[in-house]
């Protein structure tokens, strides 16, 4: 199965967060691993206001070890249908519909998938 860590992921896993760890198995298994060029763009943001731009590239660069994946017509459509079901933002839609295209499973802190089906969730931790 493929494997999708979202923004908040991706964040705890470069800031060396308290579910850092959580997420570095389905990061570092770059075979299985599907990056949305969405979630690049969130994690640039982030750590470019954050860390500065030279981390902010870096963190890019390694997500761009795994297999990315650029918006489609198929996800664009399966997220509308995904924003109106779970009553979703536009960007969390994206991404489950990412997943969900792709059969794979989600990994993420963001409470707005806790109970979701083909997520594996965490509580995310106070800084």
């Amino acid at each position: 199965m493929l494997n999708v860590v979202d923004s908040s992921g991706w964040i705890e896993y470069f800031t060396g967060g308290r579910n850092a760890g959580f997420f570095a198995p389905a990061i570092r298994d770059l075979a299985i691993l599907i990056v949305p060029t969405l979630c690049m763009c969130e994690v640039f943001k982030r750590l470019l206001a954050t860390l500065g731009e030279g981390s902010a590239l870096q963190a890019v660069g390694v997500m761009a070890l795994g297999n990315e994946v650029e918006l489609s017509r198929a996800i664009a459509l399966e997220a509308a249908q995904v924003s109106l079901r779970l009553k979703l933002a536009m960007a969390d839609s994206m991404i489950l519909a990412t997943v969900l295209v792709h059969g794979a499973k989600l990994w993420t802190q963001d409470e707005h998938f806790m109970g979701v089906e083909g997520v594996s969730y965490i509580v995310k931790h106070p800084a």
